[in-house]
């Protein structure tokens, strides 16, 4: 904590109740102790209302796994290297053509988009544009 041993943080508190005195050091410990129940209630309250704001589902989070300190590359690669390969469902276009990529699905999307409409077609409308 703050990088003080224990040693350090003795004397830093020996040091203290020194210079506060035994008259006033009552008070103060009090005083401590209102502040640490004040923050544990808002602490608490916090939670709360994340709680409630994110729903039951905060609490199956494993905050743990998401700790920046554990992030360690060589183990993601060999986690993603070791999982088994994901299937390709292949989508059917109404013309009957199959696709088993996302990328040619989108390259068929976008040749059909970039082809010029018909000479009698109407002119494309978009009644949400305006």
């Amino acid at each position: 904590m703050f990088g003080i041993n224990g040693a350090e943080l003795g004397i830093l508190l020996l040091v203290a109740v020194v210079v506060v005195g035994p008259e006033r050091l009552p008070r103060y410990a009090e005083q401590l102790g209102g502040w640490v129940r004040t923050l544990r209630g808002l602490l608490r309250t916090a939670k709360e209302r994340v709680t409630e704001e994110l729903g039951e589902d905060v609490a199956d989070v494993d905050w743990a796994s998401l700790d920046p300190r554990r992030y360690d590359p060589r183990r993601i690669v060999r986690e993603a290297l070791l999982d088994e390969p994901k299937t390709v469902v292949p989508a059917v276009e109404a013309t009957g053509r199959r696709y088993t990529t996302g990328a040619a699905r989108r390259a068929a999307e976008a040749a059909a988009v970039a082809a010029p409409p018909a000479p009698d077609a109407p002119a494309p409308y978009d009644d949400e544009a305006t």
